[in-house]
């Protein structure tokens, strides 16, 4: 081996390392922050008991699950029952290796590390564990994974509670990864590459991706609430008829992969909102965070995780202000609405990037954005008048009026 080769794999493992143990300590406090948030947002304390302010609340709860009795169906199957929680959480820790965090950072060394020999490194190290060249489309696969654990989780349960849980949930994560998936080829026809890297450059060369694909980043920021469970789209775990659903037969650290996997994917989906339609790292309206220095790279990962903790809160503050969808309006909204809508997207952005850049000769990525972003303004307000006449979801419908009686006032004697 090289000492070229033994300096990437050292560097590797120091961000696999690092980005692993930010994500699992940073899914534990997201629980403190949801719990503090849906108290700010209903005027209480919220958790206030364990540390100063609460902080040490999501190591009690970690401690109360590890020490809590492991409870099995007595008519389960044994082995997918103990798999299933694996199998949802293993993708959704997978996927936080693929998202760039910061600019490059220069490293430059060379050493000898007794009997390991020798390790070499020079120039920009990427801050991404592996800056693969498919980029989103690694995402969008390996996330489909996940829907097999929730599926196991609710057949080898043997309980009807969690099947329909897991039914519920397969049906909706795969109608809404189509849409998911469909969103984002505007986004590869505008950057012209599928790796994360070069679309955050063609960001930074031209404008942030919501302003000129402002109709994909809506499709995809609703897809990714389907796709994570969350309200208003937790039917799968709806308590009200499904006694919490698919995972209704696990307790203990069984049923806390459950909890993990669902912050872990929050995350990866609030991550890639940043990086395909808000800049990544970028800092707006300067060009010093690609001048390749280490106060560059500090910035710029202090930006993507400003920008990643504003739409974490946003996840949080839908799910704490919408009620839940009815399952009918799940469904129709993303096979009747979302998949066509977005075929119907992908058209009119083929048609507008020839019409910018070969009849109309603009192919400076700004200027062609700008315009782009025109088109975005008149589809917009027709696409979202339509949506609002309510002709696609419904609500219970409007009852009969009943005719208004004539109640005389009585006296009371008393």
């Amino acid at each position: 081996m090289t000492p070229e080769m033994k300096g990437f794999l050292l560097l590797s493992s120091i961000k696999m390392l690092i980005v692993f143990t930010i994500i699992m300590v940073g899914v534990a406090l997201l629980t403190l922050m949801e719990r503090k948030v849906s108290a700010w947002m209903q005027n209480r304390r919220g958790p206030n008991r364990v540390g100063w302010a609460g902080l040490l609340q999501p190591a009690a709860d970690g401690l109360k699950n590890i020490l809590k009795e492991e409870t099995f169906p007595a008519l389960a199957n044994r082995n997918l029952f103990l798999v299933a929680p694996a199998l949802s959480f293993i993708p959704a820790l997978m996927l936080s290796a693929v998202i760039p965090f910061a600019a490059p950072l220069p490293v430059d060394f060379d050493f000898t590390l007794g009997p390991l020999g020798r390790f070499v490194h020079h120039g920009a190290m990427p801050m991404v564990v592996a800056d693969l060249p498919v980029g989103f489309l690694f995402v969008l696969a390996v996330s489909s994974m996940g829907v097999y654990g929730i599926a196991l989780a609710g057949w080898s349960s043997n309980s009807k509670y969690a099947l329909l849980g897991g039914l519920r949930a397969s049906a909706q994560m795969i109608s809404y990864e189509v849409a998911m998936g469909l969103s984002l080829i505007p986004v590869l026809l505008m950057s012209g590459n599928a790796s994360f890297s070069s679309i955050v450059a063609a960001q930074q060369a031209g404008l942030w991706y919501v302003l000129p694909l402002f109709l994909s980043f809506f499709i995809f920021l609703i897809s990714g609430f389907a796709e994570t469970n969350r309200l208003p789209f937790d039917l799968p775990e709806a308590e009200s008829e499904l006694i919490a659903g698919y995972h209704t037969e696990y307790s203990a650290m069984k049923f806390s992969f459950f909890f993990i996997a669902e912050y872990a994917n929050v995350v990866t989906v609030c991550a890639m909102v940043t990086t395909l339609f808000f800049g990544g790292w970028d800092i707006p309206f300067t060009d010093w965070d690609r001048s390749g220095s280490l106060l560059a790279t500090l910035a710029t990962w202090l930006m993507f995780f400003l920008k990643v903790l504003f739409w974490i809160f946003f996840v949080m503050w839908i799910r704490w202000t919408l009620p839940r969808f009815r399952y009918d309006q799940l469904m129709t909204l993303g096979w009747k609405v979302l998949m066509p809508l977005a075929l119907a997207y992908i058209m009119v952005v083929c048609v507008a990037i020839y019409v910018i850049e070969r009849m109309l000769g603009i192919v400076e990525p700004r200027p062609a954005a700008l315009a782009l972003f025109g088109v975005n303004l008149v589809v917009g307000l027709l696409v979202f008048g339509v949506l609002d006449s309510g002709i696609f979801i419904k609500g219970s419908g409007r009852r009969a009026r009943v005719p208004e009686r004539r109640v005389e006032s009585a006296r009371v004697v008393g």
